[in-house]
């Protein structure tokens, strides 16, 4: 792990602002504060800062190297997932091992920042856009979440000692955030969900909206789903 120095750290920052004014701005990348309310560095820019050093040549960083070099600022951290949110949630050209991307070869729990010119290529800017009335939506399902039934501002219900919070989450991911897409969940159930499913209004399952949550399946039912898209594309090679 890389040890780095404020002015380090602030001198990357400011190259990741420029090159985000000039060419990811317009996209809808967003662009994490390097400093929060109390003066203390944010996750975000600091998981963003140690990927961009040495921009362009960046190399390859483990998950378990990017929470050593959190724990520094944050000693209680069990495990660093902004990578991971920084790349497909908010539009930074991250590719991860663990996400299967088709860049390049990475092992499982590795991220590299790719480019400060161009967004992620699956990035739509969703978190930019209008999203209607949210306390009016909090209204209609009763201030909980729709998946686990919490209520807002009171002790979840798997987690007692954890206060509800509720976020605006997609009823489908791979649509943007906007009237029409919001189910209120909790962080628990968004953040578990990771844009991996679509939901109806009621907030049910109602199919995939990312192909590689099924490698988490069963070998028996990989295989059902293998015959079933096989026999639906009458056996073609997918990469014709």
């Amino acid at each position: 792990m890389n040890q780095l120095s404020d002015n380090e750290i602030n001198g990357i920052y400011e190259m990741i602002c420029k090159y985000h004014d000039k060419y990811l701005k317009q996209h809808g990348v967003k662009l994490p504060k390097l400093i929060d309310k109390e003066r203390n560095y944010t996750k975000d820019a600091l998981v963003l800062v140690y990927l961009a050093q040495d921009y362009p040549k960046t190399r390859k960083t483990s998950k378990g190297e990017l929470t050593r070099f959190i724990r520094q600022y944050y000693p209680d951290t069990a495990d660093v997932q902004q990578a991971r949110h920084l790349g497909a949630q908010k539009g930074w050209f991250i590719v991860s091992g663990t996400r299967g991307n088709g860049h390049m070869a990475l092992e499982s729990g590795e991220y590299k920042l790719i480019t400060l010119e161009k967004p992620y290529p699956a990035f739509k800017g969703h978190r930019i856009e209008e999203t209607g009335d949210w306390e009016n939506l909090e209204r209609q399902y009763g201030y909980r979440c729709v998946t686990c039934g919490s209520e807002k501002g009171k002790p979840h219900i798997h987690w007692p000692n954890t206060i509800t919070r509720l976020q605006k989450a997609h009823i489908d991911p791979n649509k943007p955030l906007i009237r029409g897409n919001i189910i209120p969940q909790c962080e628990k159930c968004n953040r578990a969900d990771r844009n991996n499913w679509v939901y109806d209004e009621r907030g049910r399952v109602i199919k995939l909206a990312n192909p590689n949550v099924i490698k988490r399946s069963d070998k028996e039912v990989r295989w059902k789903v293998y015959k079933i898209l096989y026999q639906e594309f009458n056996g073609r090679n997918p990469n014709e």
